[in-house]
């Protein structure tokens, strides 16, 4: 199985067209060495023929033509087959309208992301005045075919974040992705968004041979630290990476071959090559994605 990560940053990317803090400023006048990224998705393929990909940022027009694997192969005809949503949030699925012009969407979502995204974003609706949209149901804890030897199954992520348009469904609003190669049998994890990595979440992660996972934060209070913001990691619905109930401590010790952050916000200093945040990273084994990286698993 192979992962391209197409984007690696958190919603509004890096730099962000608003922000001038610290990070931002940096890769922007090349002061500190860091590279832009772009908001985050993957695509994953067993045979790199037919790719899916997991979220649709609003980057996707940029992020497909910079990866030659998924232009298209015969006129019109994409080597993208389907899209699967970890939420409903926007980073996540304004993209979804940038592919309106093609011949069809399959979109694999829980009943709670489908359910905001036709009555409360209306992205879906608007979608489907454009071209097809069928919707797979996505069932936490069910194994389900994907397609081309690979195979997925959902885990839901609870969170207390404040729904903005409510109505759908509280269990399944956030899902993490275990997606396996039914020849290897070999799996990725892709969680780009946790509040808490519970017992049940942890288990999930157990066994698979990468995970990319949320690295929103640094740390819980950065953004009010910085004062861009009143809201905490926590509170935006992001586990922070340091301190003694971040990620960092619990994903250090995993016996997983690649461990890699991703969703990096803008004001993360782990962006920074050669920050102290990133060295400590790097002694513990863990990695930080940038756009562009693959792997082969």
């Amino acid at each position: 199985m192979w992962a391209r990560v197409l984007g690696s940053a958190a919603g509004g990317g890096f730099p962000q067209w608003n922000c001038a803090c610290p990070r931002c400023r940096a890769v922007r006048d090349g002061s500190r060495p860091c590279v832009p990224r772009s908001q985050s998705s993957i695509a994953v393929s067993a045979g790199r023929q037919q790719w899916f990909l997991v979220n649709a940022s609003p980057d996707i027009q940029f992020q497909i033509e910079a990866f030659g694997a998924l232009h298209p192969a015969d006129g019109s005809v994409t080597r993208m087959q389907s899209v699967l949503l970890t939420d409903a949030e926007l980073d996540h699925t304004l993209g979804l309208l940038l592919m309106r012009e093609g011949r069809g969407l399959e979109i694999h979502a829980t009943e709670s992301v489908y359910e905001t995204l036709t009555t409360g974003t209306g992205i879906l609706r608007t979608l489907e005045g454009y071209c097809p949209v069928t919707w797979r149901p996505v069932m936490p804890g069910t194994e389900m075919m994907l397609g081309e030897g690979l195979s997925y199954r959902a885990f839901d992520v609870p969170t207390t974040k404040r729904m903005r348009f409510p109505g759908a469904a509280e269990k399944g609003r956030v899902v993490g992705y275990r997606i396996t190669d039914t020849a290897s049998q070999r799996s990725l994890v892709y969680l780009p968004g946790v509040q808490r990595i519970t017992p049940d979440v942890l288990e999930e992660l157990a066994g698979s041979s990468a995970l990319l996972v949320d690295g929103t934060c640094w740390r819980d209070d950065e953004m009010p630290g910085l004062g861009l913001a009143s809201k905490t990691s926590r509170d935006m619905g992001h586990m922070p990476i340091d301190g003694p109930d971040g990620s960092l401590e619990l994903l250090a010790p995993l016996p997983v071959d690649r461990k890699i952050y991703i969703h990096i916000n803008n004001t993360n200093p782990i962006l920074i090559d050669d920050s102290p945040e990133r060295l400590s990273l790097d002694r513990r084994g863990l990695e930080v994605a940038v756009d562009g990286l693959e792997l082969e698993i």
